[in-house]
């Protein structure tokens, strides 16, 4: 699965995409991660990729032609086949592991990353498949929010986890929140492990589990536990 980022700030992701699980996707050859500066694809000496926008409002919009020749150039690089466009933007859709689990089975995800006011509206009726929020508040653009939906998507390429990062471990991976967890020593500071978890007997400590999680769920998230409640009845 391939993942073209276009941004104006790709120094932004070298650190990020270095470590961890998402390096390890990359030296296996399970992902490809690149970051292409909107700037080479303006054609103006000074590399312009913004102006002011029509109707007085303040700010500047990024102008449609870098970003456009950006995606064109993307699709060149992929050809045959059939990357998802998304946009990353305060007013975009929530993000969910449902949706970063429809992602993961994508050839590929093309993430443009807003800045300023934001994108030329006839880009994203032009070539915007999904816009995207990772939450209700505002960012200073869409780097940190790219980041994020990669970190999400990778994980769930086959492949990617070894067993003990095991996705079906993750919270929200059947709706529900992740139950509490241990390691040793059996007591801390005067807190012990729950004897269920000690006591060896797979089946009650499943059941252990799942009711943790169902708890935890509606305490924490009922809206979380309301669609989970509905798919149940």
């Amino acid at each position: 699965m391939f993942f073209d980022i276009l941004t104006l700030f790709p120094g932004m992701f070298e650190s990020v995409f270095a470590d961890s699980i998402i390096r390890r996707a990359i030296e296996k050859g399970l992902v490809s991660i690149t970051m292409d500066d909107i700037r080479n694809y303006a054609e103006d000496k000074h590399r312009t990729v913004d102006d002011y926008p029509y109707g007085g409002d303040p700010g500047m919009l990024l102008k449609p032609e870098p970003v456009a020749r950006a995606i064109q150039a993307s699709r060149r690089r992929h050809g045959g086949s059939s990357p998802m466009v998304i946009y990353m933007t305060p007013r975009g859709e929530l993000f969910h592991h449902r949706m970063a689990q429809e992602m993961s089975a994508r050839d590929g995800l093309i993430i443009i990353c807003g800045r300023y006011k934001g994108l030329d509206q006839r880009i994203i009726d032009a070539y915007v498949e999904r816009e995207i929020s990772i939450g209700d508040y505002v960012l200073s653009g869409g780097e940190l929010a790219a980041m994020v939906v990669v970190d999400a998507v990778v994980r769930l390429v086959p492949g990617v986890l070894g067993n003990s990062e095991s996705a079906g471990d993750d919270s929200l991976y059947d709706g529900l929140l992740s139950p509490p967890s241990y390691t040793r020593p059996e007591v801390f500071e005067g807190r012990a492990v729950p004897p269920v978890l000690l006591s060896g007997n797979h089946s009650r400590i499943r059941d252990w589990k799942i009711s943790m999680a169902r708890e935890i769920t509606r305490q924490r998230r009922p809206d979380l536990w309301e669609k989970y409640y509905a798919k149940k009845i």
